[in-house]
């Protein structure tokens, strides 16, 4: 059996920490506000595509907000360990706000630092 409160709390969490209200998180999802709340509540069950959805939008795995697992398989942290970064915490921090964004958005992200790196140098 699912743990819906579990669930819900964890949607809550993940929905505050990206900053996004539940107007918000309900209209990238195209769903209503009250069905956002019942979730976040843990009074509805939610279609996996709804779950998938979520976990997308609040930029989390599926494990962690079915079962509170956190994230493993976190390509940044381990590619930094592998080169040897983690040597500042501002290197740490990036890596956490990589974390955060979308494949599109780290997609963006990698098209401005290619413009903006020549400027700096």
């Amino acid at each position: 059996m699912l743990d819906l409160a579990g669930i819900g709390q964890r949607v809550r969490e993940s929905r505050e920490k990206v900053g996004l209200t539940r107007q918000e998180l309900a209209e990238r999802l195209e769903i209503s506000t009250y069905y956002v709340g019942q979730i976040e509540r843990g009074e509805r069950m939610m279609s996996l595509s709804v779950l998938e959805a979520l976990a997308s939008c609040l930029h989390v795995s599926l494990d962690y907000l079915v079962w509170g697992k956190e994230r493993m398989d976190n390509c940044f942290y381990q590619l930094a360990e592998s080169k040897g970064y983690y040597e500042t915490g501002s290197d740490k921090e990036l890596l956490e706000l990589l974390d955060l964004c979308s494949p599109r958005e780290r997609e963006l992200i990698k098209k401005l630092i290619k413009v903006v790196l020549p400027y700096l140098r």
